[in-house]
């Protein structure tokens, strides 16, 4: 336990801070990749879509020379274009190569395997069901590898109008951001209709994706309302918000910073369980919990459920070589 920003606490009112929280090693690689690709190749380096879903990092690495781009088409000829952590479809690759575009791939592994996943299945003529939201652009990507295969489902609710070649050969995949009870719950609505439904080789929900959800159930039920940071388009925090009011807070309200909260909220509540999303950066929870101390909730307890320990190496192109200094 730690008294916050020096202040005296009321003994009454206290933060649980969720821990693990904020950047997964996906996101950790995706930011460092475009900060290394601005020092090595210098400014502009361009982005297809945002490397991250979060406002804050978006904005300070264009600060840093980043232009975000929304397609291919308009990166000019021969320049840097990173492509986002959320992946892309073999035909943006395409679209890359016919305009001689110098690619950078920081598509988080774990996304990758999901790809590799979508390949395997379709070669060996499945229908593949991937559980995820319309337009996300991981499902974007995912679906691309095999669109022909490939049908989305969005919800246990989705299940119902699934149509497939061969009962006997079907397969699922997720996106990797999503609620790991509902896509529990869709799974198990898909194998309601197609008991030879086939599994792949792993979760695909990603580790920091089921961390945070877990440590969000640990601190719901005692908080009296869930302060979740993170932008509107991360699927990932958006789904925090959803578990801690299922996990039995009161109330659970997501931000982009400590300018989005209301002291309303604070009204009759002793306990409030704070958390970040896997693409926010600590600096962000800093100053909710400084919010929050000035706000009379200056004791924080840190509530951990699994220690972390997961790195992925950075790109290939822009790994150090054993000539640098």
């Amino acid at each position: 336990m730690v008294t916050y920003d020096g202040l005296m606490p009321d003994p009454n009112r206290r933060v649980l801070l969720a821990r693990p929280r904020g950047y997964c090693a996906g996101v950790d690689r995706a930011v460092q990749t475009v900060e290394l690709a601005l020092e090595r190749f210098g400014s502009p380096v361009y982005v297809r879509k945002q490397i991250v879903h979060n406002t804050h990092v978006v904005r300070s690495l264009e600060e840093r020379g980043a232009v975000f781009v929304e397609e291919t088409a308009e990166v000019p000829e021969g320049s840097v274009v990173v492509f986002s952590a959320h992946g892309v479809a073999p035909q943006v690759r395409k679209d890359a190569s016919d305009r001689h575009l110098r690619t950078i791939d920081a598509t988080c592994p774990l996304v990758t395997k999901v790809h590799n996943e979508a390949r395997r299945f379709a070669a060996q003529d499945y229908d593949i069901l991937l559980i995820g939201h319309e337009g996300h652009e991981e499902v974007v990507g995912t679906t691309g590898e095999a669109p022909a295969r490939i049908q989305l489902v969005d919800g246990p609710g989705g299940s119902d109008s699934v149509q497939v070649r061969d009962p006997a050969r079907v397969a699922w995949l997720s996106q990797t951001t999503l609620s790991v009870d509902e896509t529990s719950e869709t799974v198990a609505a898909l194998r309601g209709r197609f008991p030879q439904l086939l599994d792949p080789p792993s979760d695909d929900i990603c580790y920091a994706t089921q961390n945070r959800q877990a440590a969000v159930k640990q601190i719901a039920p005692e908080s009296d309302l869930v302060i979740v940071v993170g932008s509107r388009n991360s699927s990932n925090s958006v789904r925090l918000v959803e578990v801690a009011l299922e996990a039995g807070a009161p109330a659970a309200y997501l931000v982009d910073d400590a300018a989005d909260l209301s002291k309303e909220w604070l009204e009759s509540a002793s306990t409030v369980g704070v958390t970040s999303g896997a693409s926010v950066p600590e600096d962000l929870v800093s100053g909710v919990l400084d919010w929050l101390a000035e706000s009379g909730f200056g004791t924080v307890e840190e509530v951990e459920t699994v220690r972390e320990g997961t790195v992925f190496a950075l790109p290939h192109d822009l790994r150090r070589r054993p000539d640098d200094r």
